[in-house]
């Protein structure tokens, strides 16, 4: 099932499933330190949990938003239409970004005030050092591929699951725990708890994330070839040509896992 939507609607759709994303990935943290003081019991939990909330926020929104719930996938999303493809104009891309960013500080606010918390208290976690750059260089290239990739080769079904996978496995295998998202890196400046970054770390990150995604698309085109239906996480875009018209209404998002059905 799809659902027509305006971008007013979209944004909130992205805006809502951001906040969430934040809130799983921070609460889930916070949880998991105050039960275990090993830290590798206190990153499986927060791992298996943001794999899991991500791939069912994904699910809820991809049909309504594309729920890309991050700035690079959405830049990705507007270069391919720019390329001749199917993805977002610009306004719309400059709307998805606000509304991502907005929602991942809400979502940040949300899970501190819910473990009980003071929220907006920055995070003390200084995340600095080449090779954390590189690992987030290395982490939202291969996010970049996995959804590209999938959507070249028409197998975009698969990405709810896939790219909560990835995450999953990327906050082991990367050097940096695989932020992988300006606005959820932004977001997380805004708690200080397991899952937080200082302030002062976000340029490095937020820039690293910028070159590894422009890396991923250029492999995935490398690799695959063509430009790709730009469709983010969830959806097939297409999804503000008319509204872009002045129309409100945006032509059905399709959800990418159906978009070849």
């Amino acid at each position: 099932m799809t659902i027509r939507a305006s971008l007013s609607r979209r944004a909130v759709a992205e805006l809502v499933g951001t906040a969430g994303l934040l809130v799983v990935v921070i609460g889930s943290g916070i949880q998991a330190v105050g039960l275990s003081r090993d830290i590798g019991v206190a990153l499986v939990a927060n791992s298996l949990a943001s794999a899991i909330g991500l791939g069912l926020i994904i699910t809820l929104f991809g049909p309504l938003s594309g729920a890309h719930l991050n700035p690079v996938v959405t830049l990705t999303s507007w270069w391919s239409r720019r390329r001749g493809g199917e993805g977002l104009a610009g306004r719309e891309a400059l709307v998805y970004t606000a509304a991502q960013t907005a929602g991942a500080v809400a979502g940040a606010l949300l899970a501190d005030a819910m473990f009980g918390r003071t929220p907006g208290v920055f995070s003390t976690q200084v995340r600095g050092g080449g090779h954390l750059l590189i690992g987030e260089i290395v982490a939202t290239a291969g996010l970049v591929l996995v959804i590209q990739g999938l959507e070249r080769i028409g197998r975009t079904k698969l990405v709810p699951a896939a790219v909560a996978a990835y995450i999953g496995c990327a906050i082991w295998f990367t050097s940096s725990g695989s932020f992988a998202n300006p606005a959820g890196t932004v977001g997380r400046a805004f708690s200080d708890s397991f899952a937080g970054i200082a302030p002062q770390s976000l340029p490095g990150f937020i820039a690293a994330q910028l070159v590894g995604g422009v890396a991923g698309l250029a492999l995935a085109g490398l690799l695959y070839g063509g430009t790709g239906r730009g469709t983010g996480c969830g959806a097939a875009q297409g999804a503000g040509r008319k509204a872009e018209g002045g129309t409100g209404e945006a032509p059905a998002a399709r959800p990418a896992y159906e978009a070849v059905s």
